[in-house]
């Protein structure tokens, strides 16, 4: 993960995205001019340094791409990595997937395995192998604890279904990177777009096309910390529920998807099946950017079963593990740039792929109805190789 020092010009043109003056966020960046179907190994570190850089790279033109070609940048990114996607295979996803994989069709690609159709609606009568394939998938704000009424989801009223990373946070580390392929787009008869709403009694909206991922930055979200959370960052660390999304399986999510609704739903430790102390994930709550060397506050709200808070490395940590005070531990932070003016969403048009740094970014999914016709994604990524770095080590004994 070390950055290079004399990368030779890549042969691709690199844009940062435009941005109206009244957006804040500081990511993105447009790539044309490449094939990556046939992309040389000069271009393969050139496209790891600005994803890095930029966090979030729209590469497009990619209608062409085989899925296997996808699967191949992917492990070309991180080579050292086990050649496995970040969730395990299919079967061991669908298994373990708890909340991920509930109430929702994810099919493998033949040929690809590791790369995953996501989406909804009727796929045609050959998508890459898959034979008359329906996608069914829940409401994403089903999720929700608070209802979003139908008909006014029906009228263009939408939500953030659930802010995260893309990581298992048990046994594999968190991919670096996640790609996703626009394959097929839904499109509202109208024209209009749809209206995401906060539904938190703030009034807050904003507006988006549908089918499309927003995100946010987490490195912004750590910039808008004062020094003295920024110190607590610096020096804590988070210790995740084995198989967290079954520890989660019957738990729901805030409207504004960021973080769970406390209910008591978590299932008792004792009662989630066959995991190893050994495999429980530990992470910085600070990740430091192996390229640019910015701090990103990346912690995973919804997973995390302890925090453990100091302000120095000598400081005996303060053990959290009531999850009410964890959530408005973090709910204060992480809302922060929980704002429109922090939050994109990167259009994408027919085989354009999108790729992020999974370790500084959270995103999500935002759902539409299905009269808008059928949504499919590629989607691959692959547990990293080394994990993240934070900006002073976890004690080894922790």
């Amino acid at each position: 993960m070390s950055p290079s020092t004399l990368l030779p010009e890549p042969s691709f043109t690199l844009t940062p995205m435009d941005k109206t003056p009244k957006e804040k966020h500081d990511f993105g960046a447009v790539v044309t001019d490449l094939d990556l179907n046939e992309i040389s190994d000069e271009d393969v570190s050139a496209l790891r340094e600005a994803i890095w850089k930029h966090k979030v790279v729209v590469v497009k033109g990619q209608k062409d791409l085989l899925p296997t070609k996808q699967w191949e940048l992917v492990t070309r990114f991180d080579p050292d990595a086990p050649q496995v996607h970040s969730h395990g295979n299919l079967k061991e996803f669908n298994k373990k997937g708890g909340v991920l994989s509930a109430s929702r069709d994810v099919y493998a690609i033949p040929g690809a395995e590791n790369v995953r159709l996501i989406g909804k609606g009727y796929q045609g009568a050959d998508h890459f192998g898959l034979k008359d394939v329906t996608v069914k998938h829940a409401l994403s704000h089903d999720w929700h604890a608070i209802e979003l009424p139908l008909d006014q989801f029906n009228r263009g009223h939408t939500r953030f279904q659930r802010w995260h990373i893309d990581a298992p946070l048990y046994a594999r580390d968190p991919a670096w990177f996640t790609t996703l392929r626009c394959v097929t787009k839904p499109r509202r008869p109208d024209g209009a777009h749809l209206t995401i709403h906060w539904d938190d009694g703030s009034g807050t909206t904003m507006p988006t096309e549908p089918g499309l991922t927003a995100f946010v930055s987490c490195v912004q979200m750590y910039d808008l910390m004062s020094d003295g959370e920024k110190q607590v960052a610096d020096h804590s660390w988070v210790e995740y529920a084995p198989h967290p999304y079954q520890w989660i399986a019957d738990c729901k999510g805030n409207t504004t998807g960021l973080g769970l609704y406390t209910q008591g739903k978590e299932r008792r430790v004792e009662d989630i099946s066959d995991w190893d102390p050994r495999e429980v994930k530990r992470y910085p709550m600070a990740w430091v950017n192996p390229v640019t060397g910015e701090k990103a506050f990346m912690v995973h709200g919804i997973c995390a079963r302890r925090l453990f808070l100091r302000s120095s490395p000598g400081e005996e940590p303060r053990v959290v593990d009531d999850v009410v005070e964890i959530r408005a531990f973090l709910k204060e932070i992480q809302s922060r740039v929980l704002k429109p003016e922090y939050v994109m969403l990167p259009p994408l048009e027919e085989g354009d792929i999108v790729m992020w740094a999974n370790y500084q970014m959270f995103h999500t999914a935002v759902d539409y109805p299905d009269s808008f016709g059928p949504r499919s994604m590629h989607q691959a990524n692959i547990g990293a190789s080394t994990g993240p770095v934070g900006p002073v080590p976890i004690p080894a004994t922790a």
